[in-house]
């Protein structure tokens, strides 16, 4: 009896677990990421704007005619090292034609729970930083940033509905302001993908 016992636990415990891989697999590591053709938004993305981690007022409109990567960060995350390929992706492509703006977020794990100095300093020390970061947001629930609201909501991008699942999920958008890819914390900064789109392939 024992046995039968212990046997049907372990089944429960596998089956769990198999299960938390799959959400897991889903929100961070793959699952259904999105690209899209050209399409029209339904408001503009050049109009939004946001604070950047020193305090200032951060305008999309000088964004009009660049390339743009928007990816949620985080201090203590499994993905943090990807700071160091973003930078790399900023020192190859950045300063031009294409920007990355990192939005720090504390929703996933509590996984960046410091201050603007805090992540502005972890940032340069441990990854040289110098691509632009933006003030800690939220970027979903009831408090989900603009800029955020506009890449998760259709109606607002014209694209698609997303909902971002983890830290360093990427968002691209392209030069005239079009949504034209989502893709999950996994994605390689330096992969052919997002490298192409950096140097405008």
């Amino acid at each position: 009896m024992k046995r039968i016992i212990m046997s049907t636990l372990l089944a429960c415990v596998s089956l769990f677990g198999l299960a938390a891989f799959g959400v897991l697999k889903g929100n961070i590591l793959g699952g259904a990421e999105a690209r899209y053709p050209i399409t029209t938004a339904m408001s503009e993305f050049h109009s939004l704007s946001a604070t950047t981690l020193d305090g200032d007022v951060f305008d999309f409109a000088q964004l009009k005619g660049k390339r743009v990567l928007i990816v949620n960060t985080a201090s203590r995350c499994g993905y943090t090292p990807q700071y160091k390929k973003l930078q790399a992706l900023h020192e190859q492509h950045g300063g031009g034609e294409f920007v990355i703006l990192g939005f720090p977020c504390n929703q996933f794990g509590r996984q960046e729970p410091g201050s603007a100095r805090e992540i502005g300093d972890f940032c340069s020390k441990n990854y040289g930083v110098t691509f632009q970061m933006m003030e800690k947001v939220e970027v979903r629930g009831s408090d989900q940033h603009p800029v955020y609201n506009w890449l998760c909501n259709a109606s607002e991008n014209g694209a698609g509905d997303h909902s971002v699942g983890w830290n360093f999920h990427k968002f691209l958008v392209d030069a005239e302001g079009h949504l034209v890819a989502s893709l999950k914390s996994g994605a390689d900064p330096l992969g052919t993908e997002i490298a192409g789109f950096a140097a405008g392939r």
